[in-house]
């Protein structure tokens, strides 16, 4: 299974500056974009959950607290943060529930984390958003980030389509339908086009 790392880099630039002139403009005045990574697993999962609707700087500051409280977050200690502890970390009512969801789906067994980094796009699509509080945009910048799937395509993330307003200098912001249609010519790199449009989002 091809995964989106140092060595298929430059093959996926290359693909993507012949697919789309934009995309290469953006290549030829800025370089290629950092490839930010994260280790699979329980922790990014739950960090990439906080950052649902808020800020990367809220979500981080989440984050360390909770690591301040009982160290690296594990599904067996972060069961054992009650309503009242969990509140004063950060997380809301809904991001207490979905982390005990997916931390017990980790616990029970019914989520095999080791085991998804295995399968392909859709089977890690459809047993992530089968949680509660798991939806297409935490899948896929899971799929991205986490198991470095060059394909991933988190489509509904602001700062890509921010970045895709800019790039393409379109007059307003793409629907996601619009957003879904452009990547269609960056198949099968949509996720490394989706770095290119961070990128381009911080510097044009």
């Amino acid at each position: 299974m091809n995964t989106l790392d140092e060595s298929t880099l430059d093959q996926g630039l290359a693909y993507l500056a012949a697919q789309d002139a934009d995309l290469a403009r953006v290549l030829t005045r800025h370089g290629p974009p950092a490839l930010r990574q994260r280790d699979p697993g329980f922790p990014t999962l739950l960090k990439t959950i906080l950052g649902q609707q808020v800020s990367r700087s809220s979500a981080d500051a989440t984050y360390q607290r909770l690591c301040d409280a009982i160290g690296l977050p594990l599904p067996v200690n972060f069961l054992t943060l009650d309503d009242e502890q969990l509140r004063s970390i950060g997380f809301s009512r809904q991001k207490t529930r979905y982390g005990r969801e997916l931390a017990a789906a980790l616990v029970e067994g019914r989520l095999d984390l080791d085991r998804l980094a295995g399968c392909d796009d859709d089977a890690v699509r459809s047993a992530l958003t089968a949680l509660p509080g798991i939806g297409a945009w935490t899948a896929e910048i899971y799929l991205l980030f986490a198991l470095r799937r060059p394909d991933a395509w988190p489509a509904s993330d602001l700062g890509i389509i921010v970045g895709a307003q800019k790039v393409k200098d379109l007059p307003h912001r793409p629907s996601r339908q619009e957003m879904d249609a452009m990547a269609e010519a960056w198949r099968p790199w949509r996720g490394l086009a989706a770095f290119i449009l961070w990128h381009g989002y911080q510097l044009i």
